[in-house]
């Protein structure tokens, strides 16, 4: 058994500075700045053109964590960038006892069951103080770095999966515009209208905190979807969330069906994806909104690949601060402009896109990180 030890006697936290939000800019001529939305993909796309501090430039290599939403921690990859608020960067300040590339690896860990553990009826928060008290296995140096050893070679695998993935989500984009033209410059001249046109059934905001408390969550039962469930738009069938059947048919207003859109609606604002399980009945959560469209005139796929050329745009979309507490509400989706081409055209596209899929689901890029995760459980679970 190794010794176990708390993380604040051995690491350096730098958290991030309150930039001025009216000085972030687009212009690439001035001072990359990162922020949280930018930790796991690894560059940004937002500057800064006021003065600052050298202690606040993060460098290739560094290890950053997200405080909010999801507590994500990765190595930086993009030229050096300053460091926002709500981001802090973490480092062994015994590098003669931890290891940088063990800690990285021991904390994405530990991250992850605080994140777990973290109340799913509000926004989730993390302190300097919370990583400071988190108690890590410290093996011998040796151990340490034979560890991130195998964990490096397992993870260039998992990543050569990703790629693979990326290539054919590329793929996907460039179809998108060969067929309707890049939807912000909008070269087609597609007829714009608000979203609101093609509601079906509408939108709708999950249950409030005090209508789905944490506790009445489940091991098992009808399947609750989460931002979780949402990755690069597209769904993941995988419930990590219950409630009882007694629960749901209490609040199946909320239901959820093949076909519908969640979006997410705080946190990380504007994540979203169609909605196509194999579970049965499901929920929404508190932290999204469910949108259902009329198919006869807008199809879902299209839709949300629609918006990801809006990405930027309907993250703009949302009330609260710059960086602070922010969310979505079903207003925003209501005035939202969008164009629909004619209903063969989107399901040409579908079409198209559900064979990518077809050859994207043969990588398995999901057993791939289960494997790793495995992994990583199996090594830090102390013995």
């Amino acid at each position: 058994m190794w010794e176990k030890v708390r993380l604040g006697e051995y690491v350096d936290i730098l958290s991030g500075f309150a930039f001025k939000s009216n000085l972030f800019t687009d212009e690439s001529t001035y001072t990359a700045l990162i922020r949280i939305r930018d930790i796991k993909r690894g560059y940004t796309e937002t500057f800064y053109k006021g003065e600052y501090k050298e202690e606040y430039l993060i460098h290739k290599g560094d290890f950053l964590i997200g405080m909010d939403g999801e507590f994500n921690i990765a190595q930086w990859t993009g030229k050096p960038s300053l460091l926002n608020q709500r981001v802090c960067k973490v480092s062994s300040s015994k590098p003669d006892k931890l290891d940088n590339k063990y800690l990285f690896y021991v904390l994405s860990t530990k991250l992850k069951k605080i994140e777990d553990k973290a109340s799913f009826v509000t926004v989730k928060h993390l302190s300097v103080k919370d990583i400071n008290s988190i108690e890590i296995p410290l093996p011998p140096l040796p151990v340490q770095q034979r560890i991130a050893d195998k964990l490096d070679k397992a993870d260039t695998l998992r990543r050569k999966d990703q790629e693979l993935l990326k290539k054919y989500d590329e793929l996907a984009q460039a179809i998108f515009v060969d067929m309707f033209g890049d939807p912000v410059k909008n070269e087609k001249g597609w007829e714009r209208t608000t979203l609101n046109q093609f509601y079906d059934k509408g939108v709708k905001c999950g249950p409030f905190g005090s209508a789905l408390k944490k506790e009445e969550f489940s091991d098992q039962g009808v399947p609750v979807w989460n931002m979780d469930n949402i990755q690069n738009y597209e769904f993941i069938d995988i419930p990590y969330l219950y409630v009882s059947e007694e629960k749901f048919d209490e609040l199946n207003q909320y239901e959820v069906n093949n076909g519908d859109i969640i979006i997410s609606r705080a946190g990380t604002v504007g994540k979203m994806c169609v909605v196509e399980t194999k579970h049965g009945r499901s929920l929404l959560s508190t932290n999204l909104i469910k949108l259902s469209l009329r198919n006869t005139d807008l199809l879902p796929l299209f839709f949300v690949y629609l918006m990801k050329f809006f990405s930027k745009r309907l993250g703009r979309l949302k009330t609260g601060g710059e960086d602070g507490f922010t969310h979505m509400n079903t207003g925003v989706l209501d005035r939202l402009e969008i164009y629909a081409p004619s209903l063969d055209l989107q399901h040409l596209f579908e079409n198209k896109i559900k064979l990518i899929n077809a050859l994207k689901a043969k990588i398995n890029v999901e057993q791939s990180e289960v494997l790793f995760q495995a992994l990583l459980h199996q090594v830090f679970k102390g013995d």
